[in-house]
């Protein structure tokens, strides 16, 4: 009998929860204030603000975007993938919807992270990262 391949065979949690913010420092206060901490922080794109915020286990990724300023404002929730390459290929092979050009990768952490993104059946994000 042939054994079920699953995507999230090649994960091994949750990584972290996507907030785009029109005001960092107002996030950022907020989010302290809680009793987050900042992991890390840097700039994308020239001048795109991101920062890690960690709680225990949670992590936040607050990055400057257009949030859409309602409930269901969290843009996408990330795993943590052991094996980026293996993942992409069986999300393509039982034909997930990809939404992020391929496999990126972003200068995030120490040496930096490899990732794809696909929807959900709700339109909502789902992010495999690999850190490198």
């Amino acid at each position: 009998m042939k054994e079920k391949r699953q995507l999230l065979d090649h994960c091994t949690g949750m990584q972290h929860i996507g907030i785009p913010t029109d005001d960092m420092e107002k996030t950022c206060a907020f989010y302290t204030e809680l009793g987050f901490e900042k992991a890390f922080e840097t700039v994308i794109h020239g001048s795109q603000k991101v920062v890690f915020l960690r709680f225990q286990d949670i992590t936040l990724e607050c990055y400057e975007g257009e949030p859409v300023k309602k409930a269901g404002a969290v843009d996408h929730i990330a795993v943590n993938c052991r094996d980026v390459e293996a993942a992409y290929a069986l999300a393509v092979e039982k034909g997930y919807p990809i939404v992020s050009d391929g496999i990126e990768q972003l200068p995030f952490w120490e040496n930096g992270v490899r990732f794809f993104t696909m929807e959900g059946p709700n339109r909502e994000k789902i992010e495999l990262n690999q850190y490198l």
